[in-house]
């Protein structure tokens, strides 16, 4: 029988955004649905499926791309990069064709066919057609043995050992990019690096955080993963200086090596919200109105081949859920652990507070003082004189007032 591994499950309801009618839609006030149709036009910096949503233009020094002519056409799309790769062939063989038809026109063998008495460069090579076929035999080595080149003929000797050098070349080079563009891991092993459709902000070990969930859909595990993340909102600085779509690191680990995951069954990331998160004054009324994105990034070695794998994703505002857990999606069955994916998108709604983490902080500290004060301090003052015990009392206020302040930096510090 299987069990829940995860035994904190209020409730699993899965967050799905209402559908309304077009006749409720009309019913809706123009204000609402004007900021409806905002937040619908939110542009990404990455896409969900791990793109960057940025295209270069104006770029003038595009001899820069030709520098680098391999990696040039591995970026290139499939279609592009199958053109190319016939284009080239295609433009070989035809090119030294018309060089083996250009000896045989040059030297007269096309107006001595049939003469027995004629040793021609290629026998059996009398028109443009053959020899753009000869062509082909030689690059590919394929040597049929109906045309052959004869010793008499060293413009021909030369221009075959040219051929076999310069198809060498091509087949080296096209056939290196077609496997390196097929066996690219960051396109073809990051389909199966999986992460949650939104993020969440809850409770967890006294503290607010916020999580996602990453998993991976195959056997064969990523060795080295790492995860990071940063937020990306544009900023304006005391100067008056405008940067857009800054970014900022966000902590999911790395200072106690929580981001070098092992990767064998889905993980929850969480950020712990703290005075140094960008998330420290952000309350959940805040964040309904924030223009930002939240891009995280999983890099990892492919335990098959040992290629590096980048995988992405991202989070804009509304896609983060306030006062919500992930259903836990790990069973025990007999002798093994089963992973339901089904489950795995799927949020739970939660106790959690919705005001900021700095506010939580230090509504916290404050809950605390009357507690560290000791009541047999207060106890002592009865024995004492008026004069003496009005002293007392103002020194209690005094010293709980810089109690109250010291507590409240030293939170702020935790």
């Amino acid at each position: 029988s299987s069990f829940q591994m995860e035994q904190d499950v209020e409730s699993t309801v899965t967050v799905r955004q209402p559908k309304l009618p077009k006749q409720t839609w009309d019913d809706v006030p123009k204000p609402l649905q004007d900021r409806e149709r905002t937040k619908q036009k939110i542009q990404r910096y990455v896409r969900k499926d791990g793109k960057c949503n940025v295209h270069h233009g104006n770029v003038r020094e595009t001899y820069r791309y030709l520098t680098d002519i391999f990696t040039t056409l591995v970026d290139l799309k499939w279609r592009f990069n199958l053109f190319i790769f016939v284009l080239v062939y295609t433009v070989t063989w035809l090119f030294f064709g018309f060089m083996w038809w250009l000896i045989a026109y040059i030297r007269g063998d096309l107006e001595h066919i049939g003469d027995n008495q004629w040793t021609p460069c290629v026998n059996n090579l009398n028109s443009f057609v053959t020899a753009f076929l000869f062509s082909i035999e030689t690059e590919t080595t394929i040597g049929y043995g109906h045309r052959v080149i004869t010793d008499k003929c060293p413009e021909g000797i030369v221009l075959l050992l040219v051929q076999s050098v310069l198809g060498s070349i091509v087949n080296a080079f096209m056939v290196g990019c077609m496997f390196v563009k097929i066996s690219q891991p960051k396109k073809r092993r990051a389909e199966t690096l999986v992460f949650s459709t939104n993020a969440v902000i809850s409770i967890r070990d006294g503290r607010l955080c916020l999580m996602f969930r990453v998993g991976d859909l195959r056997n064969s595990h990523i060795v080295e993963a790492s995860i990071r993340a940063k937020l990306i909102k544009s900023k304006q600085t005391k100067e008056g200086e405008f940067i857009p779509l800054n970014q900022t690191d966000m902590n999911v680990g790395y200072d106690t090596g929580d981001d070098r995951l092992f990767l064998v069954s889905p993980l929850i990331i969480c950020h712990e919200i703290n005075q140094h998160s960008p998330f420290w004054e952000i309350s959940k009324e805040h964040l309904a109105h924030e223009e930002l994105e939240i891009v995280v990034i999983l890099e990892g070695m492919v335990e098959a081949t040992g290629m590096t794998c980048q995988a992405r994703s991202s989070y804009v505002a509304s896609e983060i859920k306030w006062g919500y857990r992930f259903t836990p999606v790990l069973t025990l069955e007999d002798g093994f652990y089963e992973v339901d994916y089904n489950s795995f998108h799927d949020i739970y709604e939660t106790n959690t507070p919705s005001c900021s983490a700095r506010e939580l902080a230090e509504m916290m500290a404050r809950c605390r003082l009357p507690l560290t004060w000791s009541v047999s301090s207060r106890l002592s003052t009865q024995g004492l004189p008026d004069s003496q015990e009005k002293r007392s009392s103002e020194a209690e206020e005094l010293a709980e007032r810089n109690g109250d302040v010291a507590n409240i930096e030293s939170e702020s510090k935790v």
